[in-house]
């Protein structure tokens, strides 16, 4: 599996923002204000795999005083954090197709509303997907002695 990239995510936002806008143009009259509930779940969720990733970082180390983490559990980690990643960019694509489209309408009071959710939302999306990013990175192993410049490999041979 490899690591996720942070240009992947990017456009993934950037094709959900295009869907959204064009969708916009033709429903956003028939759409209810914008909840601003999203905001405190994305970043509970991006503290939690932040505090995990931080956690996780040490026990792989090895860090005195800490179990070794399964490595079950580091692989679940990894697939949590790419999935998080992914919902994340595409969480950031629909808020940014919402100011996007709604930047063009901030004398109104809903659209304005509608604009400061998405942006705040935006934000919120932005970050989750670095503490997914964070998280995955996290669950590397850090880099084992190569064999050869400890004659493992003639031990082996």
């Amino acid at each position: 599996m490899r690591p996720t990239r942070p240009a992947t995510l990017a456009v993934i936002a950037v094709v959900c923002a295009a869907i959204t806008w064009l969708l916009l143009r033709s429903i956003y009259t028939r759409l209810p204000p914008l909840p601003w509930s999203a905001v405190p779940a994305l970043l509970v969720t991006a503290l939690a795999e932040a505090a995990i990733g931080r956690d996780l970082r040490a026990r792989i180390a090895g860090r005195r005083g800490l179990k070794p983490a399964a490595p079950l559990f580091v692989s679940r980690m990894v697939a949590l954090s790419k999935a998080t990643s992914l919902a994340a960019a595409v969480i950031a694509g629909l808020a940014l197709g919402f100011v996007a489209y709604l930047s063009g309408s901030l004398s109104a009071s809903v659209p304005q509303q509608d604009a400061v959710t998405a942006a705040v939302t935006l934000a919120a999306a932005v970050v989750l997907a670095c503490a997914a990013l964070y998280l995955e990175n996290s669950c590397r192993v850090p880099n084992a002695p190569d064999p050869d410049q400890n004659g493992e490999r003639a031990r082996l041979s």
